[in-house]
């Protein structure tokens, strides 16, 4: 267990899924937790769930002033932004290359891709003014590997990708980590965006033969959102139950 006691952290998307996981673990482990998620009404239910003073901006990532505005609300009511986990995010449909939607496309990267970055340009500053901070920005194997007719999400998140290795290096010589996480599929409700065959295919790929487990996602990202994590910058940490080892 760490402490993150006094600390505050924001967590997109952390009213479901593997943002709501990880907004649990850092509460109970004494951080004051803001929740950035488009549902507000659902976020609200979390936030009185985690306790500890949490509190809710809803946020439409993929749009600049939204998350400039919960930066500046946040710092407003926490006094700081020590942690930032990067968990919203969409799957989009699934369908080959040449037949995949335009708009359809082009959405998948403004909320997976431009929304992490609007994010962690929105709190660097205030991290980098503190001499202090910790982003983690999820990924998924998708972006290193490519899965077939998913190509949308699967470019967003190699982008995170190479974002996270870009910023990491920019902030190294600050005590600001930035690293990513490449996630193997897990049972949340973005299952309900896929076909079932897309789903048995992830299956499939996978060595340990199930599903990663939400509390297994968050063990690893609340370390690298901790003290501890005080060397490691601009990596990438595997969550893929063997189906990727680089």
């Amino acid at each position: 267990m760490t402490d993150f006691a006094d600390q505050v952290a924001v967590v997109t998307g952390g009213a479901q899924g593997i943002g709501r996981e990880v907004a649990m673990r850092l509460a109970a482990q004494g951080a004051r937790i803001a929740i950035w998620d488009m549902d507000a009404a659902l976020a609200e239910e979390t936030a009185r769930e985690l306790g500890g003073g949490a509190f809710v901006c809803p946020v439409d990532v993929s749009d600049w002033s939204s998350v400039h505005d919960a930066a500046v609300q946040t710092h407003s009511i926490g006094g700081r932004i020590d942690i930032c986990v990067n968990s919203a995010g969409i799957a989009g449909s699934n369908a080959p290359l040449q037949a995949y939607p335009v708009d359809e496309f082009r959405r998948i990267i403004e909320i997976n891709l431009l929304g992490t970055f609007h994010v962690n340009r929105a709190v660097v500053p205030m991290m980098t003014d503190q001499n202090y901070g910790r982003i983690v920005n999820i990924a998924s194997i998708a972006g290193k590997e490519g899965n077939p007719n998913a190509s949308a999400y699967s470019s967003s998140k190699a982008g995170v990708i190479g974002l996270t290795k870009s910023l990491g290096k920019e902030l190294a010589d600050k005590n600001v980590a930035v690293n990513c996480v490449t996630p193997a599929a897990a049972r949340t409700r973005i299952f309900d965006q896929m076909s079932s065959e897309h789903i048995a295919f992830m299956l499939s790929k996978i060595p340990r033969g199930r599903f990663l487990e939400l509390p297994e996602a968050a063990a690893m990202i609340c370390w690298l959102a901790s003290r501890e994590n005080s060397f490691t910058t601009g990596a990438v940490f595997d969550l893929s139950g063997g189906r990727a080892t680089y």
